[in-house]
């Protein structure tokens, strides 16, 4: 068996604010209109995180199984490339996390109604067929929607709706944003890997229209972003969520950062794309709650 620390490597730490994120921000948006219980922010909590991991272990398994990670690759060391984790124990743990989160999942089912089995198995399905299954969305361009979709208005709206039972407009606001945000985490990894994707057919976005291209996704996607909470604190009058724009400069930055940055310190920008994401969340969630 693998050392614990490669296991901990393989579930990308980096990463898992794209899981907590849109649960913080969703439970703040419920405790500002209703209150809450903890018990359903920690279920929807824990699901997250089961699928996110879950994911970037059959994400590890499937690029390797697909040609994609290779010694030419610079990004972080991958666990299955590098032997220290064996193919069939990477694929098995995955599986086993994915069946985990349906069965904290079923919590949400009973707490909440069936339309919750629905999102769950949707949410693990599409989280496998990332890089796995016969139809593999980030081999076809289509990881950025999922990303967005699940890892911000799903997982924010869903949050919301498990505490509270409804949906609406403003938690949609909150949503996009959390998922654009998200996403420029992949705009950062799939413009470090575009050499080595492309030669393993995966076809991403940056792999399709170039590192131009990418470049302005990243931009636009944080103007979106900030956009996006701007009409929230207009409709809502929740005038504290404004926190959340302090980090403009920290976006400002980073889209200069991705201009002249190259190699493996795009290792480092990704990091700090991700460190964005959850700065935003946590000011965005302390000013929802202080409204």
């Amino acid at each position: 068996m693998a050392p614990f620390n490669s296991w901990i490597a393989a579930a990308r730490p980096k990463t898992l604010p794209a899981a907590v994120a849109p649960v913080l921000v969703g439970a703040s948006e419920a405790a500002r209109q209703s209150g809450i219980e903890s018990w359903p922010v920690f279920i929807c909590l824990i699901f997250a995180l089961l699928v996110q991991i879950a994911t970037n272990m059959a994400n590890d398994y499937f690029d390797f199984i697909r040609g994609a990670d290779t010694g030419e690759r610079v990004g972080p060391e991958r666990l299955v490339s590098s032997g220290k984790i064996k193919p069939r124990s990477m694929l098995g743990v995955s599986i086993g996390l994915f069946a985990i989160a349906f069965l904290v999942g079923l919590t949400m089912v009973s707490y909440r109604g069936s339309e919750m089995l629905v999102v769950g198995v949707l949410a693990i399905v599409f989280g496998y067929a990332y890089t796995g299954g016969p139809y593999p969305l980030a081999y076809h361009g289509l990881g950025d929607v999922f990303v967005i979709v699940f890892f911000g208005l799903v997982a924010t709206v869903g949050t919301y709706y498990v505490i509270l039972g409804n949906v609406s407009y403003a938690v949609i606001l909150l949503g996009l944003p959390l998922g654009l945000l998200a996403n420029n985490i992949l705009v950062v990894n799939n413009y470090r890997d575009e050499e080595t994707d492309g030669l393993a057919g995966k076809r991403t976005l940056v792999v399709r229209f170039g590192r131009k291209m990418a470049r302005a996704q990243y931009g636009l996607q944080l103007l979106v972003a900030y956009l996006s909470i701007s009409i929230y604190i207009g409709v809502t009058q929740s005038y504290w969520a404004g926190l959340a724009l302090l980090t403009v400069p920290i976006g400002t930055r980073l889209i200069v950062e991705l201009r002249h940055t190259e190699g493996e310190a795009l290792n480092g920008l990704l990091g700090r794309s991700a460190r964005l994401l959850l700065v935003f969340s946590v000011l965005l969630a302390i000013g929802i709650a202080v409204s």
